[in-house]
């Protein structure tokens, strides 16, 4: 018995490096394709929304090349087509159904993003990745990824973390003595500053009552873990 039905799984750029300072470790792509293929094979409906830092940082990298900040995010959101296209190609590689819907409109590689296609995408078991974020400057791949949720009606939001299992009340990677926080409310991200993801987008998934769970997703077979309904990483509703 699945707890979530249907998930909209946010994936990190950087979870993409693998060994790498910059670009796609096949690794990476291959062992998270591995992870979702156990969820459709259990039944479960998976949308999918890929950063693309581990190409190029928006804000970061603007200022580098003289970008102004809309432009940079544009950037950005190409890069998140190019993961969009490689984590495809992984899950097809072990017969997967996937389809890559776009907010930009690059329609040679990519569906354009319809709502109604989605869900009826997922419903027929087809795992679904939205790639270019919003389709729009100034906001974050995490909004995208609150965004989509509330349009697919998904009953989860899973934040895959890069080497971080859940959300702690400091960096963890900095303070050693920072404590891992189980259960918190969609108010202590805004309230306490916590840098686990946008404002925003927690905002996005408090209106819609939709929880969100933020884990490891280096740590193999977590994705169905929560699924079916273990606690692992931090719970916010």
């Amino acid at each position: 018995m699945n707890t979530y039905n249907r998930i909209l799984l946010k994936v990190s750029g950087e979870a993409l490096l693998g060994e790498q300072q910059f670009g796609i470790d096949y690794k990476p792509v291959e062992m998270i394709a591995n992870e979702i293929s156990q969820a459709v094979n259990a039944g479960v409906q998976v949308a999918v929304v890929v950063g693309g830092g581990n190409i190029f940082r928006g804000m970061k990298n603007s200022a580098k090349l003289g970008l102004d900040r809309a432009s940079g995010d544009y950037v950005g959101m190409l890069a998140t087509v190019m993961n969009a296209i490689s984590l495809q190609s992984a899950l097809k590689s072990i017969n997967i159904d996937c389809r890559v819907q776009s907010a930009l409109e690059i329609k040679q590689i990519a569906e354009p993003y319809i709502r109604h296609k989605a869900i009826r995408h997922l419903e027929k078991g087809r795992v679904v990745i939205f790639a270019a974020g919003t389709g729009n400057p100034f906001f974050t791949t995490d909004t995208a990824a609150a965004l989509r949720a509330s349009e697919i009606n998904a009953d989860a939001m899973l934040m895959a973390k890069n080497g971080v299992d859940g959300v702690y009340n400091d960096d963890p990677r900095i303070n050693p003595n920072a404590k891992k926080l189980d259960n918190i409310k969609y108010s202590d991200i805004i309230k306490n500053d916590l840098k686990v993801m946008d404002a925003s987008a927690c905002s996005l998934c408090e209106q819609n009552n939709i929880p969100i769970v933020v884990f490891d997703f280096a740590a193999k077979g977590s994705l169905m873990k929560i699924i079916k309904g273990e606690k692992i990483g931090t719970f916010v509703n």
